[in-house]
């Protein structure tokens, strides 16, 4: 059996993908996992065929505000059935004047300022991993996936930046003017609030992850500027949400034509090399 046909793609977004003829074969599962229950219902199926598995990251009616999202679920459950890649799609606030509305980002960075998001796996769940995980973060997102999304960015002629950090805020609420300046300093590109803890348990759970960026605004740090609302963030994602969505579904094809997927042993091998155990 060839390599590439051994692969699946989880894709975590929502809006842009509920086109009903988008997946061949679709299959919904229902999933309880042992951190809880996910986010919705999981759709699996085939694009172009290769096997994927969609899952709306607040739920398909947007039940579930940034900080209430069980992101432990979310991620196991798509490792459950058997994804072995994570391509996921952000809403954005830019905080340089050079990633405009508009433009995509293929995240290779963060900087997390949430609080109270279990982060982890390795908690001593009953059922779940033991010891103790002492990951690093760096490179913080899977290098293979990131240059599909970035590869499809381009094919397609998409505005798009190659590298960007994003600070993920703890929400529901946007920025304080103050926050978001000091955002700028630490060397932020984007804001959001969905990144952490989503791409670290992704990590932690072996899988190839890579986030493209929609920005969608400028946040509040601009002189003489209003700050962000969610009328503007909605306005400028329903009208470029194609653009991620264009890119996840080239990404998928370009990830399943690779023949070396060394580097998905390798993402095995680092999780089992950073547990520290007693047992």
């Amino acid at each position: 059996m060839n390599e590439a046909k051994k692969i699946k793609i989880g894709i975590i977004g929502g809006s842009g993908f509920d086109d009903p003829t988008l997946f061949e074969n679709p299959v919904e599962h229902d999933i309880t996992t042992l951190f809880g229950k996910p986010s919705d219902s999981l759709l699996e199926g085939s694009i172009k065929g290769v096997p994927c598995v969609l899952l709306a990251r607040h739920g398909r009616k947007h039940q579930f505000q940034p900080s209430d999202v069980n992101y432990r679920a979310n991620i196991w459950a798509l490792k459950e059935l058997g994804c072995t890649h994570i391509l996921a799609t952000t809403a954005t606030g830019s905080l340089v004047e050079e990633y405009r509305p508009g433009d995509l980002v293929i995240l290779d960075d963060f900087i997390d300022r949430t609080w109270g998001r279990k982060c982890t796996y390795f908690d001593n769940t009953a059922g779940g991993p033991r010891g103790v995980c002492h990951l690093p973060a760096r490179p913080a997102f899977c290098a293979a996936a990131r240059r599909a999304l970035l590869a499809a960015a381009r094919k397609r002629g998409y505005p798009c930046h190659d590298t960007g950090t994003a600070v993920t805020i703890q929400g529901p609420r946007f920025s304080s003017r103050a926050e978001s300046l000091m955002h700028r300093q630490w060397g932020g590109h984007v804001v959001n609030m969905t990144t952490v803890p989503e791409v670290v348990l992704a990590k932690e759970a072996g899988l190839s992850y890579a986030a493209v960026a929609l920005v969608t605004d400028y946040d509040c740090w601009r002189e003489h500027e209003q700050s962000v609302s969610v009328s503007e963030v909605l306005a400028m994602f329903a009208k470029n949400v194609k653009k991620a969505a264009d890119v996840i579904l080239d990404a998928v094809e370009i990830l399943a034509a690779e023949t070396d997927l060394s580097y998905l042993d390798a993402h095995q091998e680092l999780v089992a090399s950073s547990i520290m155990s007693k047992e």
